[in-house]
């Protein structure tokens, strides 16, 4: 690995420690009787509301059309990614010093492999809030559910609701992009340095 593959991945790496200090992901609800909109935010390790009331009455809403309640601290997920996170930051700085193309090329692999895991258990985690419902809910509407889109907005009843990455997912984006032109970096350099090599 060059150089400039090794500062690039190290930068990556260093960037990813951001994301314990900014949200991964927004989830944004517009009804008549919130105009101002509800938000909620996921971080590497916890849920919160906009504001101080914004979970609560998300919960609130929720319980009348039969979903779960969100409890933050009920989520594995929210005990496990901020061990994932390190074990990239780590990854990808011991990589860097050794300089390996191998540890480069993995350390991207193993960020596409978690990122794409992270997103399917996202899925699968709105998939359970909107479909399993209590049949004893105060609105019950046959055949409909409430799973909000994983990303983009969509209709649910009088509510529309917003599923976007936050300013953390867009670090982690920039994060991985980093790892990608390193990779690119790295295949142009050497590529360039075995045709030189070669005798006239």
């Amino acid at each position: 690995m060059n150089i400039f593959s090794r500062g690039l991945l190290a930068l990556a790496s260093l960037l990813l420690i951001l994301t314990y200090f900014f949200p991964l992901w927004r989830i944004q609800l517009i009804a008549p009787q919130y105009p101002e909109g509800l938000r909620m935010y996921i971080w590497v390790n916890r849920i919160t509301g906009g504001t101080e009331f914004d979970l609560y009455n998300i919960n609130l809403l929720n319980h009348y059309i039969g979903m779960k309640t969100i409890e933050p601290e009920a989520i594995p997920e929210l005990k496990v990614l901020p061990f994932i996170v390190g074990f990239l930051i780590a990854f990808g700085l011991v990589s860097a010093v050794l300089g390996k193309r191998a540890l480069l090329y993995g350390w991207v692999l193993t960020f596409i492999t978690l990122g794409i895991v992270g997103l399917a258990d996202f899925y699968k985690w709105e998939y359970d809030y909107g479909h399993n419902l209590d049949p004893s809910a105060p609105i019950k509407i046959p055949g409909l559910a409430y799973q909000p889109p994983l990303i983009g907005t969509k209709q649910l009843l009088n509510m529309t609701a917003s599923s976007f990455p936050d300013v953390g997912g867009y670090i982690a984006v920039v994060s991985l992009l980093l790892g990608l032109l390193a990779v690119l970096v790295d295949l142009k350099l050497s590529k360039g340095l075995s045709v030189e090599a070669k005798p006239a």
